[in-house]
């Protein structure tokens, strides 16, 4: 991914600050019908002169993405993304168009969606048929900085058990097909219909891993290595681990909380891999349990603990993941953000709950466009 292009191997200590970048996905909706239209090339046109390298459009011209340099510090990522998001989201604006920060759409868009053209697209289509019927979501992307390829496939093994959470710090797609679906992310239920997605398997070894993409490759389930879509990858381009199980979030103050966090557990457990320490075996079908909850309830309901396969509040999972990684946390100066964030996440709810609460005010669904469209570019 572009965002990590700028980073290589460095004597930085990685283990003790390792930079971090973002990939943040938007739709691109008409403010008039609160639908997602087609028009993303119109905004990436305009928007690249000012975010150069820094902002493309998607598999479908519904969709907009922007992404961060690597950065070494929470203040700084912030900015380029307020930066990002204002440039983008007035591009939009002069066109008659917004942008909006959620992992689907609230108004259903045209289906199925279009498709960007190119032979590589042609392949996908072959390829997945169907399942580009339901690519209008978004999603928000971390990559942190890694010394080297089996690192970060020994890291994503680490990570496996943390997916549910960090997906409840997240959640932001309550609604789909102009309804509430019931659950809190809705994206995250879509996107397991794919045969390479959802949480990744565990690994000996990097070599294992490409073995397994390799034969993945010659069964016909990918197009190519840019179409494994696991929630935790090696980058393909540069030495980062990617984590893609989150929802576009609402906000930039959210989606920094949620790159804090995830940098924070990156440097914890790249540190106990280098201690020898091995991955929990976590059941996958237990994991499957997990991430269900945690796309069912959010924030706002029970978890289930991969650990020990007992549901207990989201909330205390959530905790207990920033007391894993406090001493990162300070360490990265990231720790007072981190705390106020969650509190706030706690009083107000994720996105998810919030976007009910505006779908309460007249206009409903309508309403609820209009206040993503709000927080999204403010």
């Amino acid at each position: 991914m572009e965002v990590s292009a700028a980073m290589s191997p460095t004597n930085r200590q990685p283990d003790i600050a390792p930079r971090f970048g973002v990939e943040e996905e938007f739709l691109v909706v008409d403010p008039v019908t609160r639908a997602p239209v087609p028009r993303a090339a119109e905004v990436v046109a305009g928007a690249a002169s000012r975010l150069p390298g820094r902002v493309a459009g998607e598999i479908t011209p519904l969709q907009v993405e922007t992404r961060t340099e690597p950065c070494v510090g929470h203040t700084e990522l912030a900015a380029q993304l307020a930066e990002a998001r204002k440039v983008a989201g007035g591009c939009a604006r002069e066109r008659g168009l917004r942008l909006v920060a959620t992992g689907s759409a609230a108004v259903a868009g045209p289906v199925p969606p279009p498709i960007t053209t190119g032979p590589r697209q042609d392949r996908g289509i072959e390829t997945f048929r169907g399942l580009h019927d339901e690519l209008a979501i978004c999603a928000l992307h971390v990559h942190v900085e890694m010394p080297d390829r089996e690192r970060a496939v020994q890291v994503g093994n680490h990570l496996r058990p943390y997916l549910p959470v960090l997906l409840t710090l997240t959640a932001n797609s309550p609604f789909w097909d102009n309804r509430d679906s019931g659950y809190a992310s809705w994206r995250t239920m879509t996107w397991p219909r794919w045969p390479v997605a959802g949480p990744p398997p565990r690994f000996d070894s990097a070599a294992h891993y490409d073995r397994v993409v390799d034969s993945l490759l010659a069964a016909g389930a990918l197009v190519d290595r840019g179409t494994i879509f696991w929630d935790v990858r090696p980058s393909e381009h540069s030495p980062t681990v990617e984590v893609r199980v989150a929802d576009a979030a609402l906000t930039v103050e959210e989606t920094a909380l949620y790159a804090a966090v995830v940098r924070a557990l990156v440097t914890r457990l790249s540190a106990l891999v280098e201690q020898g320490v091995p991955a929990p075996d976590v059941p996958d079908e237990l994991l499957r349990v997990a991430y269900w909850r945690a796309a069912r309830d959010g924030l706002d309901g029970a978890g289930l603990d991969p650990a020990t396969g007992r549901l207990r509040p989201a909330a205390d999972l959530v905790g207990d993941l920033v007391a894993a990684v406090e001493g990162q946390l300070r360490a990265q100066r990231a720790h007072r953000m981190v705390v106020d964030g969650v509190d706030r996440l706690l009083a107000d709810g994720t996105g998810a709950r919030r976007q009910r609460l505006a779908a309460q005010r007249p206009g409903g669904l309508a309403a609820v466009v209009d206040y993503l469209a709000e927080c999204t570019s403010s």
